[in-house]
C-alpha cells in the first residue's frame, strides 16, 4: 500500500505554490464602455459547455476593470500568444492606459479583438458568484477564432514559458 505525505494547510502561500503547478494558458478579457477600451490579464479561463457554449474566468473582487466591463455585458476572451508576454505584464497592471501601444479592433460585439493573439472568444455575461476574493462569471460563447500556427504564452510555478515544438 502506497502511503502519501502529509496534506498541507491551505492558507494563501501553500494555495498559490501548489495550484502554480497546474499549467494555464493567458488570456486578456476586454470589452467597451462607448467611451475607451477596457481590459485585464486573465490566466483562469476554462470551457464549461458546449452545448450551449459557456465558458468563465474568475477576475479577482478588487478589479476595477472587471466592473466596468460587467457593465456592457459584453466581452472578448483573447489568448495570449508565447511572444506577447509584455502584453500580458502591460494588462496585469491597474491604472494607467493598458492599451497604450496596442494594436486592436472592434469584435463583432464592439468587445476588443487583441492582434497577434492565438484564439479570440466573444461572450455575453450570463451570470456571476462571489467565491473569496474572486467572482466566477459565467459568459455564453456568440463567437470565437483560432489563429493557425501560433503558440500559446503559458504560466507554471510562477513563471511565463510555452510549448516544447520539438516534442513529438
Amino acid at each position: 500500500m502506497t502511503t502519501h505525505p502529509e496534506l498541507l494547510v491551505p492558507d494563501p502561500a501553500t494555495m498559490r505554490h501548489v495550484l502554480g503547478h497546474f499549467c494555464t494558458g493567458i488570456a486578456v478579457i476586454t470589452g467597451h464602455d462607448g467611451v475607451r477600451p477596457l481590459g485585464f490579464a486573465c490566466q483562469s479561463v476554462t470551457s464549461v459547455s458546449l452545448e450551449p457554449p459557456y465558458i468563465s474566468f474568475c477576475p479577482a473582487s478588487t478589479s476595477a476593470t472587471w466592473p466596468l466591463i460587467r457593465s456592457t455585458g459584453r466581452l472578448a476572451v483573447n489568448v495570449l500568444a508565447r511572444e506577447q508576454r509584455e502584453l500580458c505584464a502591460q494588462f496585469a497592471t491597474s491604472g494607467g492606459d493598458k492599451f497604450r501601444g496596442v494594436s486592436w479592433s472592434p469584435g463583432h460585439n464592439g468587445s476588443p479583438v487583441l492582434d497577434g493573439t492565438v484564439a479570440t472568444i466573444e461572450a455575453e455575461l450570463e451570470y456571476e458568484h462571489g467565491a473569496g476574493d474572486h467572482t466566477i462569471v459565467v459568459a455564453h460563447v456568440t463567437g470565437l477564432r483560432a489563429a493557425r500556427d501560433t503558440e500559446p504564452l503559458l504560466y507554471f510555478r510562477g513563471a511565463y514559458g510555452g510549448l516544447d515544438a520539438s516534442a513529438p
